[in-house]
């Protein structure tokens, strides 16, 4: 078995086509599936399902893939620290919800490393993509919740793909609104409060199940309901139409400026964040690093 080989099955894997994939690897497309074939021969699996369509990985491939990710990725570090590039860069990727701690977290990491070249993603996304950044090792770590209602749901998908949920923070439900919202002076808010108010909700794409939305009380049926795509948006339309969102009610005055609040809403929920790993990889010091600071964000014990 070749780097070569896995780095071609990952990107057959990646964009689900013989002839899309052997371009992107300037490579022939009879090149190509004879790696592939040797490839499986030698393993003794079947790792592709082929069709008129296009490939797809069988569910042996599909466990195979994070394998294969944690080997590249660990080649790509090796090849950075002998070819003399590791003293001026380092590679760390996050993926998450849409959480402004997150960001706090990330930009502070990154300090610590501004005398050095670096590189670093930070990707906000929906539920099911932050899942599958770690599932295929594309990022190091995730940040999401889980609360009483999705729970089950989220803890099977985590056993399902070997991943692991690490708790950060346990919170009641509060509201994001805008600092002259009509209810902002409320000590805590209620459903009944909020029905004249639209829903600010973030889009979830092809797994748009409640369980996966990025908002406790998904099952509640608002009257007024609006989805955006990202955290902008949503602050925006919280000021121009006072609208809210459901989230942990911890914020970052820094990031997002002092026109949103949080207030208590009246819930017998909870809200669990954490972060999650691969069980699969072993964390590099950075992102342990990024972790020990993430942390101290979210329990404000950051100067």
């Amino acid at each position: 078995m070749r780097i070569e080989d896995l780095a071609y099955f990952r990107k057959m894997a990646e964009v689900g086509s013989i002839t899309q994939a052997a371009q992107a690897l300037f490579i022939s497309q009879p090149s190509l599936s004879n790696a592939m074939q040797k490839l499986e021969e030698e393993l003794g699996l079947t790792l592709f399902i082929r069709s008129q369509k296009g490939i797809s990985l069988t569910e042996t491939g599909e466990e195979f893939l994070q394998y294969a990710n944690q080997v590249l990725e660990q080649f790509d570090l090796l090849q950075r620290r002998y070819s003399g590039q590791a003293h001026r860069q380092q590679i760390f990727k996050v993926a998450t919800h849409h959480y402004a701690f997150v960001v706090d977290a990330f930009a502070r990491l990154l300090k610590r490393y501004e005398d050095t070249d670096y590189q670093a993603s930070l990707w906000e996304l929906r539920t099911w993509e932050v899942l599958d950044e770690v599932i295929n090792l594309k990022s190091e770590i995730g940040v999401i919740y889980r609360s009483n209602y999705n729970q089950r749901i989220i803890d099977k998908a985590l056993k399902d793909n070997n991943l692991s949920f690490h708790s950060l923070i346990k919170t009641r439900p509060h509201v994001f609104i805008y600092r002259d919202h009509p209810l902002a002076n409320q000590a805590q808010v209620t459903f009944e409060d909020l029905a004249a108010y639209p829903r600010l909700n973030f889009e979830q794409g092809q797994h748009n199940s409640f369980y996966y939305w990025e908002e406790v009380h998904a099952e509640y049926d608002s009257p007024k309901t609006i989805t955006v795509s990202d955290r902008a948006t949503i602050f925006n339309l919280m000021i121009g139409l006072n609208g809210y969102t459901i989230s942990s009610g911890i914020i970052n005055e820094d990031l997002n400026g002092p026109n949103i609040i949080a207030v208590p809403l009246v819930s017998d929920e909870v809200i669990e964040i954490g972060y999650i790993t691969n069980n699969f990889h072993q964390l590099n010091p950075i992102a342990e690093e990024f972790i020990d600071i993430l942390i101290a964000c979210v329990n404000g014990d950051v100067n």
